[in-house]
């Protein structure tokens, strides 16, 4: 029987409305992608899953941009490998659908909804893998990525690989969803369980721990909210099982051919609607920009970032404390790190095969299994997100909203403050150094006039300051004459 987790608030509909029929309908059976052979299951729930599954949705994967290389293979790779085995066993089997990501051939600019050769052999790269310790396999990990940038999309790459030999074999389609964010309509409007795509920025900025970021504003990201994403996959399994469509295997569950919104935009919202719906207990006042330049950007994570957690750190140390804020720091490092590959780069996604689906559906259908973005107010969407990441995420509760704006106001003045004293500070830092170089100027100045006046004397020759000296003292004498004969 299907045991709820209490703590999810995402089911507490579903549990209201159908826990009695999910409890007789549905059964968890433990299982491990990582685990080979056999996936770890027992032999009684390998026998039910041969005997009564008929689609299989595999979307078991790590999503870790940073995962080491051999781990990932294992869970990606292999774990798809095995799950394809598994799925050949079954004796009802009708689909086998494959979640892969949209962001896995990034040396395409234009995507479309068809196969692209995987970056390796995926069953050499199992064997390499599997053969070598996890110390080999990460000193390994750059030349066998080669120009992609981290082990997910290579991974993910390989996977699909695998899947593209079942073609012809097997009942499979592939959908490539993009960057899945938070819950648009259902069941609970900005719910989401992690801090990955533009949520992790909202945040990071809405604590004003975020002043700058390496980016070109006017780019754009695609971003797919995930009730939109299991829907696509809903819908193209009936479209392959109810409508026998054999010919589409592939589809791009992806937005912004239609809708766009660049990363400045993102950070524009994300300031207004944090001022709204202000977080808790924020660090300063959020603020900030992208930089298009690089050294720029460092300049500022250094002014901005750094000296102010170091700053912070010494303070919560002094009073007794675990410093939190370099740490904190360093995982934001880290997530640039990804973040500045995907930012400064653009791909484009056809989804032709989508909007296919959506005229198969009638209007009741498409309302109910909606897949397109029609009707989307981005700013209530944004604001959806943030109130939900306070409550379900950062765990601060609506009734702390009036503290929050409290705080967010006094911010605001520490900020005005700060930025006012450092610009006269700067100001005044200026104006000495410029009085500085004025006095050493006119010193060497007056150094280099004596010097040569002495020179020139001892050469025999007038030198124009002693010139002019004489002339001055003759005429204050001429001028003593005149008064002694007035």
């Amino acid at each position: 029987m299907l045991q709820w987790s209490c703590s999810v608030q995402l089911f507490d509909r579903l549990k209201s409305e159908q826990d009695g029929v999910l409890s007789r309908k549905v059964v968890g059976v433990a299982g491990d992608v990582l685990i080979s052979p056999d996936l770890g299951l027992s032999l009684a729930d390998k026998e039910l899953l041969c005997r009564d599954v008929s689609i299989v949705y595999h979307a078991a994967a790590t999503i870790r941009f940073d995962e080491p290389l051999k781990r990932a293979v294992m869970l990606n790779t292999r774990g798809t490998r095995q799950m394809l085995e598994l799925a050949k066993e079954m004796h009802k089997l009708e689909l086998f659908m494959h979640i892969s990501t949209a962001y896995c051939h990034l040396q395409e600019k234009i995507l479309y909804e068809k196969m692209y050769n995987p970056p390796a052999d995926p069953h050499s790269i199992i064997k390499c893998m599997e053969s070598v310790d996890d110390d080999v396999a990460e000193a390994m990990t750059k030349k066998v990525l080669g120009d992609l940038p981290n082990t997910y999309a290579f991974t993910k790459a390989l996977s699909e690989g695998l899947v593209n030999e079942q073609m012809d074999k097997m009942p499979v389609l592939i959908l490539r969803p993009s960057i899945v964010v938070p819950v648009w309509k259902e069941p609970l409007p900005g719910w989401t369980d992690n801090i990955n795509g533009p949520t992790g920025l909202l945040i990071g900025a809405g604590k004003g721990v975020i002043r700058t970021m390496y980016c070109n504003q006017e780019g754009y990201a695609d971003y797919l909210p995930v009730d939109i994403a299991v829907n696509g996959f809903l819908v193209a399994t009936w479209n392959y099982i109810a409508n026998k469509d054999y010919e589409k295997r592939i589809y791009h569950l992806t937005s912004s051919s239609e809708i766009r919104v660049s990363w400045e935009e993102i950070i524009e919202r994300g300031r207004r609607i944090t001022e709204k719906i202000p977080l808790n207990n924020i660090a300063w006042y959020p603020g900030g920009s992208m930089k298009k330049s690089k050294l720029l950007h460092n300049i500022c994570v250094f002014f901005f970032h750094l000296l102010p957690a170091y700053f912070i750190d010494s303070l919560i140390f002094l009073a007794g404390h675990k410093p939190i804020m370099i740490r904190i720091q360093r995982r934001i490092s880290k997530g640039f790190e990804v973040f500045e590959y995907y930012a400064n780069n653009q791909w484009d996604f056809k989804n032709d095969h989508v909007h296919v689906l959506r005229k198969l559906m009638n209007p009741r259908e498409r309302k109910a299994f909606k897949i397109d973005g029609e009707g989307l107010d981005i700013d209530s969407y944004f604001e959806d997100c943030i109130s939900a990441a306070r409550i379900y995420i950062l765990n601060e509760p609506l009734d702390t909203l009036p503290a929050a704006r409290r705080h967010m106001r006094m911010m605001y003045w520490v900020d005005v403050i700060t930025k006012m004293l450092f610009f006269g500070f700067l100001m005044y830092m200026l104006v000495s150094v410029f009085d500085t170089f004025l006095d050493v100027s006119n010193s060497i100045y007056r150094l280099a006039g004596h010097v040569l006046s002495d020179k020139e004397e001892g050469e025999g020759v007038e030198s124009p300051v002693g010139r002019a000296e004489q002339q001055q003292m003759g005429t204050v004498e001429r001028g003593e004459c005149c008064e002694l004969a007035g």
